[in-house]
């Protein structure tokens, strides 16, 4: 099958290549997928589980890569809930090898029903940024209706899907990110922004719950903008600077099927919009994860197998707001 592999942590997607690797085969639990569509976080090269496994031997060449959307080929023993021909999507194993390949294996518990009016393209962008905003508002920051949210990326991937659901709870969502980020984030719901690079984050009222992309001294300043009782959110790393009289959480976020099938729901029926900014094929994913021009929102990679698979009716464009 065709997969990219990484095999040098310094060469980051530079170093990536195409190159021909077995078909997995599915051990005890597992299902094989046939992908239709895959997603990558480029923060993904710099993270352990990439390079070695979970005793800290080197496991290269490896394919990079967790999120997808595919159909069921293979089921391995022990395997329930899922059947062949099924479509799925969601989040592999961060210690084995990935989706960016025509082809994965993957715990059957971590991935999800794909609804047949659901394109491909679609279910592959929702499981990392749909379930780190989930956990992150939920499940850690306890957020509840009438609360304040700080944003941070809210044109973002992740940041735009913070800020549709903390929305749709009841929360007053002011998001954070570039100038040119701006209209992008009120569209996708933020009811006020701010602009890191020219407006004083000091300047809004404190909140009940930040949540933290970015880290740096943008979170330290941001530590000091959470209410007491509130609660700081962080996707990157333990938190440098704790909020005085409230909660700081630094979580990763896991595969959870009930979750997966809450966000999908959301897609189909209008409440949550997908932010696709880069689709390209699996020929030609190393290019686009190389481009030198900056592109809001997630590069997904299509994997094409003939006529295989049903063709849905949800297209990505309906998903996308415009810009």
């Amino acid at each position: 099958m065709k997969a990219i592999v990484v095999t040098d942590q310094a060469a980051g997607t530079g170093g990536m290549k195409l190159v021909d690797r077995p078909e997995p085969q599915a051990a005890i639990n597992d299902v094989v997928v046939e992908v239709h569509a895959a997603g990558f976080v480029g923060t993904e090269l710099t993270w352990p589980s990439t390079w070695t496994d979970r005793l800290g031997r080197d496991r290269t060449p490896t394919i990079p890569g967790h999120e997808l959307a595919g159909i069921v080929t293979q089921l391995g023993y022990g395997t329930t809930g899922l059947s062949l021909g099924q479509r799925v999507f969601g989040l592999t194993d961060w210690y084995r090898d990935g989706t960016l390949a025509e082809y994965a294996a993957v715990e059957a518990r971590n991935l999800a029903p794909l609804p047949g009016d659901v394109d491909f393209a679609v279910g592959a962008s929702l499981p990392i940024s749909g379930l780190t905003a989930w956990q992150g508002l939920f499940d850690h920051g306890r957020l509840r209706a009438g609360q304040s949210v700080l944003a941070h990326g809210a044109a973002g991937a992740v940041g735009s899907m913070v800020t549709q659901l903390a929305r749709e709870f009841g929360a007053y969502v002011i998001g954070t990110g570039r100038a040119a980020d701006r209209q992008k984030a009120l569209d996708f719901g933020a009811n006020a922004f701010v602009d890191l690079e020219n407006d004083r984050l000091e300047d809004i009222r404190k909140v009940d719950l930040v949540f933290d992309l970015i880290g740096g001294d943008v979170g330290k300043r941001s530590a000091r903008l959470v209410r007491a009782g509130g609660t700081l959110v962080s996707i990157v790393g333990p938190v440098e600077e704790r909020p005085a009289d409230a909660l700081a959480v630094d979580f990763v976020v896991e595969s959870d099927r009930g979750q997966l099938g809450e966000i999908v729901q959301r897609v189909r029926d209008g409440r949550l919009r997908t932010n696709i900014g880069t689709v390209a094929t699996l020929d030609e994913a190393i290019a686009a994860f190389n481009s030198k021009e900056r592109h809001a929102g997630k590069t997904i990679i299509r994997v094409p197998h003939g006529n295989s698979g049903a063709q849905a009716t949800v297209k990505i464009e309906s998903l996308i707001p415009a810009i």
